[in-house]
């Protein structure tokens, strides 16, 4: 029955991004700007041989992510994933709308460096082992996902990123104000106004880390709520 509950959450999303495409606003995350930075960084220097750096963004929702790395950087080539169909179909309407005529240092357009898949990461990564030099994602691991599911989500995107690959990953923490209201569902799990977050202490980021080397954990608030995040930053052993 809780598997069933979690499932419904999809049709929220699919609502939501339908009835409102500026749901997060147009601004990029300042979670991204910090990735940005860090995968762009002497961090990853050893990937600057190449032309390009191949990103992973896991639930990209409406694309403000998305749009922000393929626009503002001449490195990073990002693929976007999201288990909502409204939301890659929103993602392409702007990369056809928008930036299809920004044209990179690179000579590519900005939309070319965009590529988009629908999605449900609680069925693996459609990606074969080493295929990406980073992952970012914002907000997904606090979703309607048990820790069973997050800890496996994380091991496939340590399957798919390279040696030393950076995966950056925000997620709610239990310092947050919305943290025990609302419908408790199981776990750190709680609904407000229909949708499911799953909060996060320290201790459950080591548990999910298996296999990665955490190098950084930070607070970061967003919105006027605030919302309270960790910004996580794990490399690959």
């Amino acid at each position: 029955m809780i598997k069933k509950y979690l499932d419904q959450q999809s049709q929220y999303w699919e609502k939501s991004f339908r009835n409102n495409t500026e749901m997060f606003g147009l601004d990029a995350s300042e979670a991204a700007k910090h990735a940005k930075e860090i995968f762009e960084s002497q961090k990853i220097k050893k990937f600057f041989s190449r032309k390009s750096i191949d990103i992973l963004e896991l639930g990209a929702g409406l694309g403000r992510d998305t749009t922000y790395f393929a626009a503002n950087s001449n490195l990073i080539e990002i693929t976007a994933l999201d288990y909502s169909s409204e939301a890659i179909k929103n993602i392409n309407k702007k990369k056809t709308d928008y930036y299809s005529d920004l044209t990179m240092t690179d000579g590519k357009s900005a939309a070319d460096k965009i590529t988009t898949k629908v999605w449900d990461v609680r069925n693996g990564i459609p990606y074969n082992d080493n295929s990406f030099d980073g992952c970012f994602s914002h907000m997904l691991y606090c979703m309607a996902l048990t820790t069973a599911e997050i800890i496996k989500l994380n091991q496939e995107v340590h399957r798919v990123l390279k040696p030393d690959g950076i995966n950056i990953f925000t997620v709610r923490h239990t310092g947050d104000g919305d943290y025990k209201r609302g419908k408790h569902i199981e776990e750190d799990l709680y609904e407000n106004d229909g949708f499911i977050v799953h909060f996060f202490n320290k201790e459950k980021i080591n548990k999910i880390s298996r296999g990665f080397k955490i190098e950084d954990i930070f607070e970061l608030h967003e919105g006027s709520f605030p919302r309270k995040l960790f910004v996580v930053t794990l490399r690959k052993k």
